[in-house]
């Protein structure tokens, strides 16, 4: 399991000329919340076969009625050559199987077997951890008020501009990160 301080650092906080001067750009915090979430996330699946992709993929075998293993791929926005990579490491661990679809013959489903299954119990316990990490500096009541008023305005967004695929807009995201430095 991925230890609570190295997912997101404790640190001290105090002012400094950067922090006073962006205090109230909006998007300068939720680009940091975000940068920490990501950075914390990957860690807690990264020993999953496809990282955060495989724990997509394993999420959805076992929570949605997706299926065949092309609607997946388009569910997810994963590229049909990527995700047949993907799910043969996922079923190599034993985590999803392909079965025959019992309305098409030629078509197979993803179905996450029970070790899959608590595999993903595991990890939705680490993911909870990073948030309850990253949220820790909020009290109980002010945790759940700032996830409905985040909710609220991400479905706002979503129905003003919606993305094609669940993933689509985290891969985005991602994509627009800066890449850790290396010193040299």
């Amino acid at each position: 399991m991925v230890a609570d301080d190295t997912t997101i650092p404790d640190v001290e906080l105090g002012p400094s000329e950067c922090t006073a001067a962006l205090a109230e750009d909006l998007g300068w915090g939720l680009g940091v919340v975000f940068r920490a979430y990501v950075t914390a996330a990957h860690a807690a699946v990264a020993d999953l076969p496809g990282g955060p992709r495989g724990y997509q993929v394993l999420s959805a075998a076992a929570r949605s009625e997706v299926g065949s293993q092309l609607a997946l791929a388009q569910y997810l926005g994963i590229d049909r050559t990527v995700m047949t990579y993907l799910l043969d490491d996922l079923e190599a661990e034993g985590l999803i199987e392909r079965r025959p679809d019992p309305s098409d013959r030629r078509a197979r489903r993803v179905v996450a077997t029970a070790k899959g299954i608590a595999l993903l119990v595991t990890l939705d316990e680490r993911l909870r951890g990073v948030e309850g990490h990253l949220l820790a500096p909020l009290e109980a009541g002010a945790r759940e008020t700032f996830r409905s008023q985040l909710q609220l305005i991400a479905a706002r967004v979503n129905a003003l501009d919606p993305v094609d695929t669940p993933c689509e807009l985290a891969d985005q995201a991602e994509a627009e990160l800066p890449r850790p430095r290396t010193l040299t």
